[in-house]
């Protein structure tokens, strides 16, 4: 995890949440370490009027060691104020052969070293497109082949 003081906030943002959910994917080590390293011991998250405090941040961490999840995050826009930063981002995630993609709006508060304080995010799962089915936000309705992240 990188300090959060001098980083752009959409860089910051998505490397957040990448490196927390790799370590906790591609390790065996204590799920609270790791959310210890990325969150402070008072960390609240209040994700769509559900209120996390750290304990029941690391039982969360159980089931998607045990799902294992592929993921990427696409991260629109963010912007930092501080210690605060809010984003707007989408999460592509694969789980047990089903895609979701995951709408985001982010709020939070994070220290200097860069783990997280506070949050609050409104979540909306969006609808998915298989191939041949025409995307619900593509300018012309169409798929774009290959990889959404980079066009390819």
């Amino acid at each position: 995890m990188r300090p959060r003081v001098g980083t752009d906030p959409k860089r910051f943002i998505a490397d957040f949440y990448t490196s927390f959910t790799e370590e906790l994917l591609r390790s065996d080590e204590d799920a609270a370490l790791i959310v210890d390293r990325y969150h402070t011991p008072d960390v609240i998250q209040v994700a769509d009027g559900h209120r996390i405090d750290r304990d029941k941040l690391i039982a969360h961490t159980r089931p998607v060691r045990k799902n294992r999840p592929g993921s990427r995050m696409e991260v629109h826009e963010a912007l930092a104020d501080g210690d605060r930063i809010a984003a707007r981002y989408t999460l592509h995630v694969r789980q047990r052969g089903k895609d979701l993609v995951i709408e985001v709006c982010f709020f939070g508060r994070f220290t200097e070293d860069g783990r997280m304080r506070e949050a609050h995010l409104l979540i909306r799962t969006a609808p998915t497109a298989g191939p041949g089915q025409p995307t619900p936000d593509a300018p012309d309705g169409k798929n774009t082949p290959g990889d959404p992240a980079t066009g390819t």
